[in-house]
């Protein structure tokens, strides 16, 4: 009988599940390092020797987040075949993230409402130009004649179905915002 070592999360690791925890349910601008690192239960030279500071910290909470939710859109994705049904796909994964126990709204916009550092903002900016890049160039493949221009209003719906299931507690507002994104596609292949 062999006995299975686990692997003890690094304290990079550590310090990314606290940030995420904490920064996510509380905000990043009102929660302390200090609070982090206990969470995480390294020392303080952990952080600052991993990260360097608080605001790198933000920065890899939020590449972090950025990752999982474009990962999460991306497996959604795969259940469809046709460029019509993924670009709609989009707004039905989201409904998905909306219905999660805990969701508290778009982590991008609230570190960027909280904490409108450079971080901030450079872990935001990509972010959101990866969202405008998928919904364009899923306009692109379902044959929009001005795909930028679609993936732009897409992009809107998508941060208003945010927005709306955040601040009205409403996780249907993703099946309002897939059936103004079906309107819109339909409307820009009529063209």
């Amino acid at each position: 009988m062999s006995v299975r070592a686990t692997a003890t999360p690094s304290a990079r690791e550590r310090l990314l599940a606290a940030a995420n925890e904490l920064f996510y349910d509380e905000g990043v601008h009102t929660v302390g390092i200090d609070r982090v690192i206990e969470r995480a239960g390294v020392a303080k030279a952990s952080l600052y020797n991993t990260f360097g500071s608080k605001d790198e910290l933000v920065r890899a909470y939020l590449e972090e987040r950025h990752a999982v939710v474009l990962q999460r859109i991306d497996r959604y994705l795969q259940r469809y075949d046709t460029p019509r049904d993924r670009l709609l796909g989009v707004f039905e994964a989201q409904g998905e993230m909306f219905a999660r126990p805990g969701y508290r709204g778009c982590a991008f916009a609230s570190a960027s409402a909280e904490s409108p550092g450079e971080a901030v903002s450079q872990a935001t900016d990509s972010y959101r130009a990866a969202v405008r890049d998928l919904l364009t160039g899923l306009a692109r493949e379902a044959g929009a004649p001005d795909p930028e221009m679609l993936g732009q209003q897409l992009h809107l719906l998508y941060d208003g179905a945010s927005l709306s299931a955040r601040m009205d507690r409403d996780p249907s507002a993703s099946a309002a915002s897939r059936a103004a994104a079906e309107a819109l596609l339909d409307a820009a292949l009529r063209g």
